[in-house]
């Protein structure tokens, strides 16, 4: 493990992709316990992808599950597609599966996005269930993110409008290259949570980690996301572009 430091954050390098997914799993307990420490809930909004997903399933592991105080613990999505909820690209299904079933979190601390809606009619909902349960102004305590080979970060797509979203929490998004509908939380939201933890593996990711890493601001769009305590979990193989491995 290497740890390094970018302009967009601490870097942690890791020798393979499950040491992430390990790595993330212990920053989870590391930050949700400190949350703990000064708040009742800690609210914490979660990610889709593989990298995450062997996350959640270690979280579910005996080994990390009796480290977590989930009844404290208030669910939240980073984005969502506009399917229904038991459809295999759910990310809520998949967190659900791997985590949240194997977890004693109560339903009314799991929010999900309502994917079976029309996109803008489950963006404006999620919009309400953030401002009702945090603020009009909400401050979530960590959200976790994951990074495509495109630079993309939750459903924040290179090209798309919503990347210039400023006045709303969840916004609707068309992204022609998958010629589907998403729903996401938008800039400002992620920038203002307390804690982001990126995770990202793989060599297909390497061109655009170096982008982030080195780039300026916007070059792609994982760059718009800045937080306070923002944390980059990668793999030798995500990170062997970029010139601050070292």
């Amino acid at each position: 493990m290497k740890r390094s430091r970018s302009e967009y954050g601490d870097v942690i390098i890791y020798r393979e992709a499950d040491e992430v997914a390990h790595g993330a799993a212990d920053a989870f307990v590391e930050i949700v316990a400190g949350v703990l420490g000064d708040h009742e809930v800690v609210r914490v909004a979660l990610a889709g992808g593989s990298t995450p997903k062997a996350m959640y399933r270690l979280l579910a592991s005996p080994a990390y599950r009796e480290r977590v105080d989930w009844k404290r613990v208030e669910i939240f999505f980073g984005d969502e597609r506009c399917v229904p909820p038991d459809h295999p690209e759910s990310n809520y299904r998949m967190a659900r599966e791997a985590l949240l079933d194997h977890v004693p979190l109560g339903a009314d601390r799991v929010h999900r996005i309502l994917g079976e809606r029309s996109p803008p009619e489950a963006a404006s909902a999620y919009q309400q269930t953030l401002i009702r349960v945090a603020g009009e102004k909400p401050r979530l305590d960590l959200v976790l993110l994951g990074m495509g080979p495109d630079g993309h970060t939750a459903s924040l797509f290179p090209g798309t409008p919503v990347l210039d979203e400023r006045s709303l929490l969840v916004a609707p998004v068309w992204v022609d290259k998958l010629e589907s509908w998403r729903v996401t939380l938008t800039v400002p939201v992620l920038s203002a949570a307390a804690h982001v933890v990126i995770v990202t593996a793989g060599d297909e990711k390497a061109e655009a980690l170096a982008k982030a890493l080195d780039g300026a601001r916007g070059v792609v769009p994982i760059t718009l996301v800045r937080a306070a305590d923002q944390r980059w979990l990668v793999d030798e193989a995500a990170a062997q572009k970029w010139r601050g491995r070292d």
